[in-house]
């Protein structure tokens, strides 16, 4: 286990954490010397009221000690610079900053031996308050009267207590500042396409930047306003949630300025240049409100806001239509799109909840002209290093590598109502998968004070609210649902380039810009440079790309319905924090509809279940289909659509699927319900939630579910490759049609067998910490078949533009280690886009199975057995030649042909310290295992 440096002086130089290693030891050992004069002042002991607080929490605690939660890497992700000079140069770890990795990625070798008595070997006990013996710490913030935190000493959460809700709030940003400070501040700067001047202009910087501010290009009167507009428009919670925010926000900044004081404050701002580590010069910019909206954006647009890629729907669907004619191509292009697949896992099981019905007569459409599409641009002016060769395509990779991590992870839910458990009581194992980052994004806490009572995580930053975890009496959290939100127009340009017609009016666009320049530091030493970065904002939304619809010149803009609105869900957040409002599972859809962001909610207290999906669901014009850009013009806008303030009609309450004590609940990003499409494509007959509705169907028939029972689902879901468990099985039934007589292949398909009939397909270690695979061979073989048997299999049917062009709207493939798919490499989340579907309902289909919603045109051997089957055995003859150095070839961290390194799961650094792989899983970052025993 790595070194972990000791909650003392050094401790106390707190500071976030996350760069590469720049220091040489020597260096390293001389400034920490320097550095261990100023020190903060010893927190309080426990003379204040925490054994009180404690009695107090456990009165209004009904899970009985049955709840409990998890969130690596640990909650410390402030780090002092000596802390982070230690880490760089021998590993050591600040107390609290990974003491709760190890117990996670235990749980992927542990789990067959689960009991009840064991699941806090693996998570944290999540009751209500601290017991006195496990009191480590308690302060009264700023000297006030009203709150106290009070952290434990198993995982140093901060407990907080408030005698008044101000005093409350200023505590909860006053613990968010203690343990996430630096992220905040980073990730406020993001929000504004503002990091590169911040952090230093690294490409992943310039990529994180250009990545968020594309999509939400905010002036400062944007951001203000939103707030302001969010608390009027919900009346006394309304003005409840504005005095909440300022007093977090107070909370936040005493924080900054004893730390300043105290000279403890997060190491990044010495190593980017903001503070001087000696003379103490220099400043930490004090938050605002519209600072939490800077960073509402961020995570509202990576995990709340499904739909968009209208453009690449045209072009795919132009590219079937040239190939196969438009009635026929339509027809091909709707069976790869599977809006609406019979075969499709459900979270809603039963009942209809019709969304965007896809047009007999289409209006509106504003398909491109081929070959005219041009993104828009986004940065201008390069100088110094912005300007050096490669840096454009620098910038855009680290964008991509820096942002799908999160975007892509989404989460997963298993939820089983009390008629099908041991207890009778409802059993839940859910939560977000957020990414994997060195500090996490998320961040535990406990809250207690007037109209408050909960604990759970929450995004930093905006932790005025537990957003996902449990109150008194029940449990909730979510999942990234991703129904289409968002509409791409085409806007008329009239004049010039930079005017369009507003409803018949010709408008100019408006000019939204940040110059951004930086020079190197001691974190960051990139060269100096600068660049400008320009979006032109349409009353339809910002720019995204230019083209000529029927030669017409157009510019394609990109609205969504939460767009001007990233404050609008402190309402509903609110609301699942108040005790004396939720009370029940109504009470809790209630609370949830209030949040206008895409996801899947899921509740549980000891008698009843429910799920609810939400989101601000615009209505469309009459004959209007969402999948494909439309004319910018009154008569294909959203119904009642007001630019002003970018409002309109949507979808009311009973629309959205939902329901109470369904038997079972699953999500893991699949379909919701039947009639509701899904924004994103590969929802059909095979989807990693199968592999969670499989396994929860099974022990709701045998009845009796445990939470032991339930983690074990998860866990073993969490290592299976989908592949492997439900579609090598007919692969198999093809190529074995006939005797396999060429050796390597017949090798092969030996060793694929053996995977599934003795390690069921899942990718684990022989032992615990052997870092090695068992079925090693066997994983390798069908992570290098994968994509070679895909292309083989459609390919030639589609054609190579056609097939290109499906690839642009769903990848190939998302193997754990496939660092050319859309999650990149050591994310963690794998297996959610790919075409599985597509190679499962074809194969079945060569196989003369029956297939429900089948692709139009048959493809493996054009449909032949035989001619299937020598393409099936030529690819995997081919794939069992390719050595482990040509499937896995290395990266940063891993040398070549190290399998079990390349799918390894790898916190990515956002601040001083780093930490070390762990074995692959595919589960939440943060996450509960719930049974309430009682009710109130």
């Amino acid at each position: 286990m790595p070194r972990r440096t000791p909650r003392n002086a050094l401790d106390r130089l707190r500071t976030p954490r996350g760069f590469h290693g720049f220091l040489k030891t020597a260096s390293v050992c001389a400034l920490i010397a320097g550095l261990l004069s100023p020190l903060s002042p010893a927190l309080a002991a426990g003379e204040t009221n925490a054994e009180v607080t404690a009695a107090e929490a456990a009165a209004n605690d009904h899970c009985g000690g049955q709840c409990s939660d998890i969130l690596p890497p640990g909650q410390n992700g402030n780090a002092t610079l000596a802390q982070i000079l230690l880490n760089q140069a021998f590993g050591t770890q600040p107390a609290h900053a990974e003491d709760q990795l190890g117990p996670y990625a235990s749980l992927a070798t542990g789990y067959t031996g689960l009991t009840n008595d064991k699941i806090n070997t693996f998570f944290n006990d999540a009751s209500f308050g601290v017991p006195a013996g496990q009191v480590a710490s308690t302060v009264r913030p700023a000297g006030r009267d009203d709150v106290t935190i009070v952290r434990d000493k198993k995982t140093g959460v901060p407990h907080i207590t408030g005698t008044t809700r101000y005093g409350t709030e200023f505590g909860a940003g006053y613990a968010a500042a203690q343990d996430r400070l630096w992220l905040m501040d980073l990730f406020r700067h993001v929000g504004r396409g503002q990091l590169t001047p911040f952090a230093g202009g690294a490409p992943a910087n310039q990529g994180l930047e250009q990545q968020f501010w594309r999509s939400a290009p905010y002036t400062e009167d944007d951001l203000e306003a939103q707030i302001e507009s969010a608390a009027a428009k919900a009346g006394e919670r309304g003005e409840l949630a504005l005095a909440d925010v300022d007093a977090y926000v107070a909370g936040v900044n005493a924080y900054i300025d004893a730390s300043d004081k105290g000279r403890y404050f997060p190491g990044e701002y010495v190593l980017t240049g903001h503070k001087d580590a000696i003379t103490n010069a220099g400043t930490i910019e004090r938050f605002k409100r519209t600072d939490l909206i800077a960073l509402a954006s961020v995570i509202g647009s990576l995990f709340g806001a499904g739909g968009g890629g209208e453009v690449n729907n045209a072009l795919s669907l132009l590219a079937a239509q040239e190939k196969y004619g438009v009635t026929e191509g339509t027809k091909v292009w709707e069976s790869f799109r599977q809006r609406n697949d019979p075969e499709a896992v459900l979270t809603q099981q039963d009942g209809s909840f019709p969304y965007l019905p896809t047009p007999d007569d289409p209006q509106g459409r504003a398909l491109p002209d081929a070959g005219s599409v041009e993104p828009e641009p986004l940065v201008y002016d390069r100088t110094g290093s912005a300007g050096a060769a490669g840096a454009t395509g620098a910038s855009a990779k680290s964008a991509e590598a820096a942002v799908t991590s999160a975007r892509r992870g989404m989460s997963n839910a298993l939820v089983v109502s009390g008629e099908h458990t041991a207890s009778g009581h409802p059993v839940a194992v859910f939560g977000p998968q957020t990414g994997y980052f060195a500090p996490q994004l998320l961040m535990l806490q406990e809250i207690q004070g007037p109209g408050i009572s909960a604990r759970g995580a929450s995004f930093a930053g905006l932790s005025m609210y537990v957003e996902l975890g449990r109150g008194q009496d029940y449990a909730w959290s979510a999942t990234t649902s991703g129904q289409d939100i968002i509409d791409t127009y085409a806007v008329e340009l009239c004049q010039d380039d930079y005017h369009y017609l507003y409803r018949g009016t010709c408008t100019p666009m408006e000019k939204v810009e940040r110059h951004n320049a930086w020079k190197p530091t001691v974190a960051d030493s990139t060269a100096a440079g600068s660049y400008t970065m320009r979006v032109w904002r349409t009353k339809y939304g910002p720019v995204e790309s230019r083209a000529t619809v029927g030669g017409k010149k157009v510019a394609y803009t990109t609205l969504r319905s939460s767009y001007l609105h990233e404050a609008d869900s402190i309402i509903g957040f609110q609301m699942l924090n108040d005790p004396e409002y939720l009370n029940s599972p109504e009470r809790f859809q209630g609370a949830v509809q209030h949040i206008n962001y895409t996801f899947n909610w899921f509740y549980a207290d000891s008698e009843h279940t429910a799920y609810y999906n939400s989101g601000d669901n615009p209505l469309r014009a009459n004959g209007v289909d969402a999948e494909f850009p439309v004319w910018a013009r009154p008569a294909y806008e959203w119904q009642s659509w007001d630019p002003a303030d970018n409002t309109a009609r949507y979808t009311g309450a009973s629309a959205h699927p939902q329901s109470v004590d369904q038997d079972y609940y699953i999500s893991w990003n699949n379909k919701q319900a039947k009639g509701y499409p899904a924004a994103s494509w590969g929802n059909g007959s095979v989807h990693r939630g199968n592999l969670l509705d499989d396994r929860v169907k099974k022990l709701v028939a045998e009845g009796g579910v445990t939470r032991t029972a339930l983690v074990k689902a998860m866990a073993e879901a969490g290592l299976a490759d989908l592949r492997a468990e439900d579609v090598v099985p007919d692969l198999l039934k093809v190529v074995e049609s006939a005797p396999v007589t060429d050796p390597a292949a017949k090798a092969a398909v030996d060793r694929l067998k053996a995977w599934l009939s003795q390690g069921g397909g899942l990718r684990t270690e022989t032992s615990a910490g052997s870092r090695k695979y068992a079925h090693a061979d066997a994983i390798r073989t069908l992570d290098a078949w994968w994509p070679l048997l895909v292309k083989a299999e459609f390919e030639p049917g589609l054609g190579a533009g056609l097939y290109t062009a499906f690839t642009r709207n769903l990848p190939v493939d998302e193997s754990p280690s496939a660092a050319h798919g859309p999650t990149g490499a050591h994310a963690g989340s794998a297996f959610q886009y790919g075409w599985w579907s597509y190679v499962d309902k074809d194969i079945r289909s060569v196989l003369g199975e029956s297939v429900e919603g089948p692709l139009a045109h048959p493809y493996c051997g054009d449909g032949d057995l035989a001619a299937c089957r020598d393409t099936l055995v030529s690819t995997l003859k081919e794939a069992a030649g390719r050595t482990a150095a040509q499937v896995y070839p290395g990266d940063d961290s891993c040398s070549a042909g190290d399998q079990w390194c390349a799918d390894s799961v790898i916190h990515r650094t956002l601040g001083g310290i780093k930490h070390g792989g762990i074995s692959w899983q595919n589960r939440p970052t943060y996450q509960q295992v719930v049974e309430f025993t009682s009710h109130r």
